[in-house]
């Protein structure tokens, strides 16, 4: 029999909040954290908005900023918020085996020095048509500092918290787009099921809002140019959504084996019940358009946690607030649930804090975490038109007071991977 999986202790920082209860009041209030990007210059590219995190950084940890100078936005949100979770756990007060207490995270590269690239560009062109390489190598070796640019690496992040906090045990980084922390969760879930730690720092970090990350997405397509309106201009399953905007950073959960947990006293958010992992197998870039990864992913996880559909009392959606991945997901609800999927309340918190790629589905399974705690589910904002291809209940623009006690996140990467959690409200 697989051993059960707990939460009992979580941590975020991201545009909306420093903290879990300032970001959880903000979502239900339907507070946004968007605006327009001052990171950097955005002022040429077609999409000026993002949501970032203001006023923060590692010293409000209490970390020393000297120690941590040439590590990227990531890796501080990733500190900063897996301190908050191990603190809440209260893990390190107890009689930790440093061998069994691992970390499993989904975090993206770090900062990209695009200034020292710029250089090196311009000095290897230098006004000519031809490429000179060796000008390129030779300014990269004068402007590049090693320390800076190992710090791009996105293990870095779970290498870091295996420092700070002793963690002996497994250790591993996965990157799979916008999927990535829900599938840290769920195979650092199946770690401990199986034996092989009792205590998992889980969860992810990312920031793209740089020139690099902006125009890829621009390129593709793929964000909100709704630059006039930047609270309004993610707006998931609405009929003018015209994509998603960008976040920014990390949330971090401690998972724990139940009798672990128990033995120490440990309070509990809620348990993982079931992981779903597949992929579509068809385009980097599209959601296949029957649904068939996203269905199956759902009915995996709902399989692996054991409970029937009637049971499932709200859906955290992917909601990214572009075209493909919102009608999909839609019609995937449909698919696992049928006349159910009208009765199951859906919604997406991206509208309000914006999609924060590989840290989004860690950030949304905390908010499944507190809607089961406090019977609250988070509204889809911006819901104002409807959609003949989107046809559920998304939960407009007001949070809703009702009985939740097991929930599903999706979260639904570039590339086609999908993840599904199910979680639940913990008894015995």
């Amino acid at each position: 029999m697989n051993r059960r999986v707990v939460v009992t202790g979580i941590g975020m920082i991201n545009p909306m909040g420093h903290d879990v209860e300032t970001v959880w009041s903000g979502l239900k209030a339907g507070e946004s954290g968007v605006g327009k990007i001052t990171i950097f210059d955005a002022s040429n590219f077609p999409t000026k908005i993002a949501a970032e995190v203001k006023n923060w950084d590692i010293d409000q940890a209490g970390e020393d900023l000297e120690r941590w100078k040439y590590t990227g936005r990531h890796t501080r949100f990733a500190i900063g918020a897996a301190k908050q979770a191990v603190e809440d756990s209260g893990v390190m007060d107890s009689s930790l085996d440093p061998t069994r207490f691992g970390v499993y995270l989904g975090c993206g590269e770090g900062d990209q020095d695009f200034l020292s690239f710029t250089k090196m560009v311009t000095a290897a062109l230098n006004g000519k048509d031809d490429w000179d390489k060796a000008a390129f190598v030779k300014e990269g070796i004068a402007t590049l500092d090693p320390l800076r640019e190992l710090e791009q690496e996105p293990s870095m992040p779970s290498g870091h918290l295996a420092g700070l906090f002793n963690a002996q045990g497994p250790n591993i980084n996965c990157l799979t787009a916008c999927a990535a922390s829900s599938q840290a969760i769920g195979e650092a879930t199946e770690l401990i099921r199986r034996g092989s730690a009792d205590v998992m720092i889980s969860g992810g970090a990312h920031s793209m809002i740089h020139p690099f990350g902006v125009t890829g997405f621009n390129l593709l397509t793929a964000l909100s140019t709704n630059n006039d309106d930047p609270t309004g201009a993610s707006r998931p399953f609405d009929r003018l959504r015209d994509g998603f905007v960008l976040g920014e950073g990390s949330s971090m959960i401690v998972l724990e084996e139940l009798e672990h947990a128990k033995k120490r006293g440990a309070q509990i958010y809620g348990e993982v019940l079931g992981y779903g992992t597949t992929a579509d197998a068809f385009r980097i870039t599209d959601t296949h358009p029957e649904g068939r990864g996203g269905i199956s992913c759902m009915k995996m996880a709902i399989a692996d946690a054991g409970v029937n559909i009637d049971q499932i009392n709200y859906v955290n959606a992917h909601g990214t607030s572009t075209t493909v991945n919102d009608k999909v997901e839609s019609l995937a609800c449909r698919e696992v649930f049928g006349d159910l999927a009208y009765k199951i309340p859906v919604s997406s918190t991206k509208s309000m804090m914006g999609h924060l790629i590989a840290a989004a589905g860690v950030t949304e399974a905390i908010v499944c975490l507190l809607a089961i705690r406090d019977n609250v589910l988070p509204p889809t904002m911006n819901y104002e038109n409807p959609d003949p291809n989107c046809d559920l209940d998304y939960i407009p623009n007001e949070a809703r007071e009702t009985e939740c006690n097991i929930a599903l996140n999706n979260s639904f990467g570039f590339g086609g991977q999908n993840i599904t959690l199910c979680l639940g409200q913990f008894s015995n």
